[in-house]
């Protein structure tokens, strides 16, 4: 639900994984096929991970992380990982890259650009996100919501990152 300024976007659980099949849809109706799926941790993993399902694809992970001050409100120093965790040795062939969204876009055009300089074995590579923000210097091949007021996404999960051990403690004492 997007608030009447534009400026808060509140996604529930059901719209979320609505959102991630309206991109598996799209990208399968594009005819194109590929050999693996590369997701970016943090945001990238549960979309990875469902299209890595609907797809039978192999996943593999590349941690990226921006977003850590104020229960991860506020974009930093971008951090890529070094190496690829993946099932099958080396990431090669045709590789969809898979994130949550495309917000300022540093963080896809990066990965792509590092991708492209350091791992030559990826023949063809296309990117997937549930949303693009209208401020995204990166455009996704797929995408499934323009968001030209480039709200704030309140995604489902998002409670998990100011409940430490202690406040889950709290809220399942008898």
């Amino acid at each position: 639900m997007l608030t009447e300024d534009g400026k808060h976007l509140y996604v529930s659980y059901d719209e979320y994984h609505g959102l991630i099949e309206k991109l598996a849809l799209k990208i399968y109706q594009s005819g194109w096929e590929f050999d693996t799926i590369l997701c970016l941790a943090r945001g990238g993993l549960r979309p990875g991970d469902i299209l890595s399902r609907i797809f039978d694809r192999p996943l593999a992970i590349m941690s990226t992380s921006s977003y850590r001050a104020e229960a991860g409100t506020v974009q930093g120093h971008l951090d890529i990982a070094r190496y690829i965790t993946t099932p099958q040795g080396e990431i090669a062939g045709r590789v969809l890259l898979v994130d949550d969204l495309a917000d300022s876009g540093q963080t896809l055009a990066a990965v792509v650009e590092r991708l492209k300089t350091n791992y030559q074995p990826i023949t063809e590579l296309r990117s997937a996100v549930i949303w693009t923000k209208g401020v995204s210097r990166f455009t996704p091949d797929y995408s499934v919501e323009f968001l030209p007021t480039n709200p704030w996404i309140h995604q489902p999960f998002e409670v998990y990152d100011s409940m430490g051990p202690e406040k889950l403690l709290e809220k399942w004492r008898v």
